[in-house]
C-alpha cells in the first residue's frame, strides 16, 4: 500500500486533501440550510425545498459545460476560476438575510460545484496512473466523509440551524484552497498534460457521442434516480426530523445521522470496495440502488432513535456502493480525449438531486411529518426505478466488451 501511496501525484494529493477540508466546512453549513430556512425565515417545506433544489438544477444546466470547457481550455484555469468564485458565493450566503437571496446563492452555488467538482476528478484521472485510479478515486471519496464526519457536529454547536456565520468559515477556507492549488499548479506545470484542444470534440459532437453511448445514457438515467434516493438524505430527512412529533432535537439528531453516515463511510468503504472490485462494474450500482431505496423504506417506519440509525447504516452502505465506483465506471467506459466531456455529462443524474427537495417538500405539505410511511413510500419505490436502467446498461457493457477484446488467433 505504501508504494502506491508513493505513486500519488502531489497535485492529486492536494485535491483529495482540500476536498477534505472543502467538505469539512460545507458540511458545517449546507446540510442545515432546510431547518434555517424553515424555522429561522418561516419559509414553507415547499419553499425550502425549491430553494435547496436550485443548486442541483443550475449544477445539471452546466455540469456537461463545466467537463467540456476543461476538456477544451484546460483544467487548471477551469478549476481556479471556479474555486475562487465558489468562496465568494459562501460569502453571500453568509450575508443573506431573505429568501430569494438565498435562492441566488445556491444557485450560484450550484453552478461553481458543478464547474469545479467534474473538473478535478477529470485532472485526477489525467495524472494517475490506470493501476492507482481505483485507489485514487477511491481516497478523494473518503476525503468526503472524513470532513463530514465532523462537519455537521461543529456546525450544530456554531448554531447552523440558526446562524449564517459558518458560511464565512467555508468562504475562507475554499480562498485558501485556491491558493494552493494556485501554487501547485505553478510548480507542477511541467508535469502536468497537454489540454486536448486538437483533440476534444466540439460541442454538438461530444452531446452527440455520450447521448448515442449505449452503455452510457441508461448509466445516466439509472444513476438519475439513485441520485434522487440519495438526495432526499439532506434535503427531505433534515426537515423531517425538525418537524416530526415522534423524534426530540430533529436538528440534533440529523447532525448526528450525518456523522454516523460519514464514520460508516470511513469504516466499510475499503473492506466493501475490495469485496465489489472484481464484480462488473454496475452490479456495485445496482445493489447500491436497492439498498438505498430500502433504508428509505424504513426511515417512513421508524418509531425509534435505533430504526433510525440502522436505516443510516443500510443507506451509507448503498451510498459507498454507488459513489466509490461511478467514477471508475465512468472512466472505464470514456475515451482518454473525452474523459471531462463524460465526467461533466454525468452530472445531468443531479435531476436527481433537483427532484428529491421538491418532491420531499410536497410530500411533506401533503402528508405532514407526522405520517412518515406516506411520505417516504414514493419516495423509496421512485429510487428504485433505477434498478432496470442499471440493469439494461450492465448487459450492453458486457456485449461491448466481449465485442473489443483482441481474439486470440490459432497457430
Amino acid at each position: 500500500m505504501k508504494q502506491y501511496l508513493r505513486q500519488i501525484h502531489p497535485l492529486a494529493w492536494t485535491i483529495i486533501i482540500g476536498t477534505m477540508f472543502g467538505r469539512l466546512v460545507t458540511s458545517m453549513s449546507i446540510p442545515f440550510l432546510s431547518i434555517y430556512l424553515t424555522r429561522v425565515l418561516d419559509a414553507t417545506p415547499t419553499q425550502t425545498g425549491i430553494t435547496v433544489a436550485v443548486s442541483s438544477l443550475a449544477g445539471v444546466m452546466v455540469s456537461f459545460y463545466g467537463g467540456y470547457i476543461s476538456d477544451r481550455i484546460g483544467r487548471k484555469i477551469v478549476m481556479l476560476i471556479s474555486v475562487f468564485s465558489w468562496a465568494g458565493v459562501f460569502f453571500i450566503f453568509s450575508a443573506a438575510e431573505h429568501l430569494w437571496v438565498f435562492f441566488v446563492a445556491n444557485t450560484l452555488n450550484g453552478l461553481c460545484r458543478a464547474v469545479f467538482e467534474p473538473t478535478s476528478r477529470a485532472l485526477l484521472s489525467d495524472i494517475t496512473s490506470p493501476q492507482n485510479k481505483l485507489l485514487v478515486f477511491n481516497l478523494r471519496y473518503a476525503a468526503i466523509n472524513l470532513g463530514v464526519v465532523f462537519g455537521p457536529i461543529i456546525g450544530f454547536q456554531l448554531g447552523s440551524s440558526e446562524s449564517t456565520f459558518p458560511f464565512v468559515i467555508s468562504g475562507l477556507v475554499y480562498i485558501a484552497y485556491g491558493l494552493v492549488l494556485f501554487l501547485q499548479f505553478k510548480l507542477q506545470h511541467a508535469n502536468l498534460p497537454e489540454r486536448h484542444q486538437a483533440t476534444a470534440p466540439r460541442l454538438r459532437e461530444a452531446l452527440m457521442t455520450t447521448g448515442r453511448d449505449r452503455v452510457f445514457l441508461p448509466v445516466l438515467i439509472g444513476t438519475t434516480f439513485c441520485v434522487l434516493g440519495y438526495g432526499h438524505f439532506s434535503s427531505t430527512l433534515a426537515q423531517y426530523l425538525a418537524r416530526s412529533p415522534i423524534f426530540e432535537n430533529g436538528s440534533q439528531m440529523f447532525s448526528y445521522m450525518l456523522s454516523l453516515n460519514a464514520v460508516t463511510v470511513l469504516i466499510i468503504q475499503y473492506p466493501l470496495v475490495r469485496t465489489f472490485r472484481n464484480f462488473p462494474p454496475l452490479v456495485p450500482l445496482i445493489v447500491g440502488n436497492l439498498l438505498v431505496a430500502t433504508s428509505l423504506m424504513m426511515v417512513g417506519i421508524a418509531e425509534g432513535v435505533l430504526m433510525m440509525m440502522m436505516s443510516v447504516i443500510l443507506f451509507t452502505i448503498g451510498e459507498v456502493l454507488l459513489f466509490t465506483m461511478m467514477d471508475m465506471l465512468i472512466d472505464r467506459i470514456a475515451k482518454p480525449e473525452w474523459k471531462g466531456t463524460y465526467f461533466g455529462t454525468i452530472g445531468f443524474n443531479n435531476i436527481g438531486s433537483v427532484i428529491a427537495p421538491v418532491m420531499g417538500g410536497v410530500l411533506l405539505s401533503q402528508f405532514g411529518a407526522e405520517n412518515g410511511f406516506a411520505v417516504f413510500l414514493p419516495i423509496a419505490l421512485t429510487t428504485a426505478l433505477g434498478v432496470p436502467f442499471l440493469l439494461i446498461a450492465h448487459r450492453r457493457l458486457v456485449v461491448r466488451e466481449k465485442q473489443t477484446e483482441p481474439t486470440s488467433l490459432n497457430m
